[in-house]
């Protein structure tokens, strides 16, 4: 069982319950998310993906907080490029914690914790303030670059450090979230495409299948 909630200054918190091991697809959507497994007391970042990964996690519940896309990599102090399709053990960002270690075993609500100390690091260190211009902005690169007074060079640098991937990657990584996020509401594919910005529906299969790995009917079924 999978839910989530909103909570100000991040995209959401999470919470997976499985009570069998489990396979999933996770795919790309822009966002970074530290998670904190209740069963082993693991704690990872998960980075920005560009393809689906298909994840098994056994018996247990497992505790989320997802940034929105360009805002993790503040918090990490790290270029989102170096996160991009990779799991990474939060200490190996943060350093040990045995404050926090002690803190998510003791709550009743981990995500509660990890909310509170990803909102700590990003006031240390707010994201990139053109994180919201890029992000929305779904013309010509060069245009866009032009218009923040940066070389396109300039430009994709900020992107990769911001969000993990160049604007054009960016782009089509959102994109392609908000076509799912449309078939998830029962959206015919054909109005999708139309809605989403795709050539046709043609156009947006072939998308689905190379960053997901699989066809939008059969993922939104996953």
């Amino acid at each position: 069982m999978y839910a989530e909630r909103p909570f100000p200054g991040l995209a959401c918190v999470w919470r997976r319950t499985t009570t069998t091991t489990a396979a999933g697809l996770v795919v790309p959507d822009g966002c970074t998310d530290i998670i904190y497994s209740a069963g082993t007391g693991e704690v990872f970042v998960a980075g920005p993906d560009t393809v689906g990964h298909v994840t098994r996690t056994g018996p247990g519940t497992l505790f989320g907080v997802r940034f929105g896309p360009g805002v993790g990599p503040a918090a990490f102090g790290v270029p989102g490029v170096e996160l991009r399709d990779q799991r990474v053990p939060l200490s190996q960002l943060w350093g040990s914690s045995a404050r926090l270690d002690d803190a998510l075993g003791e709550a009743e609500d981990p995500c509660d914790v990890l909310a509170s100390a990803a909102l700590a690091r990003l006031r240390e260190t707010p994201p990139d303030p053109l994180v919201d211009v890029i992000a929305s902005s779904s013309g010509n690169v060069g245009d866009l670059a032009r218009s923040l007074g940066l070389s396109a060079r300039q430009l994709h640098r900020r992107s990769l450090a911001a969000f993990g991937y160049g604007p054009k990657v960016l782009h089509r990584v959102l994109r392609f979230d908000r076509a799912v996020g449309l078939a998830w509401q029962g959206v015919p594919f054909a109005d999708i495409a139309h809605r989403t910005g795709y050539a046709d529906q043609a156009h947006l299969s072939r998308e689905v299948r190379d960053l997901a790995g699989v066809p939008l009917g059969q993922l939104i079924r996953s």
